[in-house]
């Protein structure tokens, strides 16, 4: 890992090759992790910038658990400052990006619920 390096955590389209090409420019490095304390849920975006790169309606979305809950699966992202810049552009108005603690033991930026 790089010093300049950016962790994300998604468990979403920013896990698509097609949809980090379209908002990065490439392809990114990651590895499989899970978030603890959030339940998974789906939500409909009507935006445009959102929909065009991964042609989707529906998105998932994670929000804070009430009580224990089995983990969220998905990636760990290796960004740079610029490129989580990007991300926070291509998320809709729905999400807030927090920094949150992962089964592996790293703190992750991740996209919830606002």
């Amino acid at each position: 890992m790089r010093d300049d390096d950016v962790l994300l955590f998604s468990y979403g389209t920013l896990q698509d090759p097609a949809v980090q090409v379209a908002i990065f420019g490439r392809e990114l490095d990651g590895q499989a992790d899970v978030l603890f304390g959030y339940t998974l849920d789906w939500l409909e975006i009507a935006e445009s910038p959102v929909v065009a790169p991964s042609g989707l309606a529906g998105y998932p979305i994670v929000a804070a658990a009430a009580g224990p809950v089995d983990g969220v699966q998905g990636q760990v992202l290796r960004l740079t400052a610029p490129e989580l810049a990007a991300a926070d552009e291509y998320e809709a108005d729905d999400y807030t990006r927090v920094l949150a603690p992962l089964q592996s033991g790293i703190t992750a930026w991740v996209y919830v619920a606002r």
